[in-house]
């Protein structure tokens, strides 16, 4: 028989009823009528071929045919048992796989992680660079930050202000653009100096290079120290957000990393 057609419910029927020898107490385990434990007895002896019990002046009684397959049918019922609390244990497990782009992390998510650490020594993390292309089973992660618009393939919640700022040096504003991705130029003409993330436009425009336009969220603390100066905000639907696939998503862990960087 096929390992994908075996009958588990009828087996676990089969399973009560042995060790009860009645129909009556084996649906009060299991929830169901004494019926329908009859019911998942008769299909089980027709897909099996033989007779599984039968009814004496004295009650009911197994089959030598039932006896003979009991002892492995419990032994699997039990490795099963190991299996699924094999898998539970994930959901206790202090360890997480998260995957970030670098400027984010280093200013945004690595000094709230070690927050959330020091509140909690036995956690774990693990943070991996990625753009957002990374395969989540391939890179076995619990979850990632992404910069969009939104993730109709992901479970998502939103990072903290969303939108781009402007800034410029501390010193005042250069004819220089400092560009970090399609479409973050300010567009007034001008050089432009390119990077590889809004990270780096940070520490270029704070250097005196130029100015950027950036995410807020990403800027917010260079702002805060006088490291750049805001010149204006630009509301829009980008932001950073935390995103999972669902079965990662619904593990205690990464349901607890969520709302912690979401206070």
């Amino acid at each position: 028989m096929k390992r994908t057609h075996l009958p588990l419910n009828a087996l676990r029927v089969l399973d009560a009823a042995a060790r009860h020898l009645s129909f009556t107490r084996a649906a009060d385990e299991l929830a169901v009528t004494p019926a329908a434990v009859g019911q998942q007895i008769r299909a089980l002896e027709d897909v099996l071929g033989v007779v599984l019990f039968r009814r004496t002046p004295k009650g009911l009684e197994l089959t030598h045919e039932a006896e003979a397959g009991l002892e492995a049918l419990r032994a699997g019922f039990l490795k099963f048992e190991e299996s699924v609390e094999a898998m539970r244990a994930g959901q206790s497990s202090k360890s997480l796989t998260i995957a970030a782009p670098r400027d984010i992390t280093g200013r945004w998510l690595a000094p709230r992680l070690a927050a959330i650490a020091a509140a909690d020594p036995e956690l774990r993390f693990t943070l991996i660079a990625a753009d957002q292309s990374l395969d989540f089973t391939e890179a076995n992660l619990d979850c990632a930050i992404r910069w969009g618009e939104g993730f109709d393939d992901l479970e998502a919640v939103a990072l903290g202000e969303g939108g781009l700022v402007e800034i410029e040096p501390p010193l005042g504003r250069t004819n220089v653009t400092v560009s970090w991705q399609a479409g973050s130029s300010t567009e007034d003409g001008g050089a432009v100096f390119s990077v590889a993330d809004a990270g780096l436009a940070i520490d270029a425009v704070g250097g005196g290079i130029g100015h950027a336009r950036v995410p807020a969220l990403l800027a917010a603390g260079d702002i805060a120290s006088g490291h750049v100066r805001e010149v204006a905000r630009h509301d829009g639907a980008h932001r950073y957000w935390i995103v999972a696939p669902t079965p990662q998503w619904r593990q205690k862990k990464v349901r607890a990393l969520v709302e912690a960087l979401t206070r």
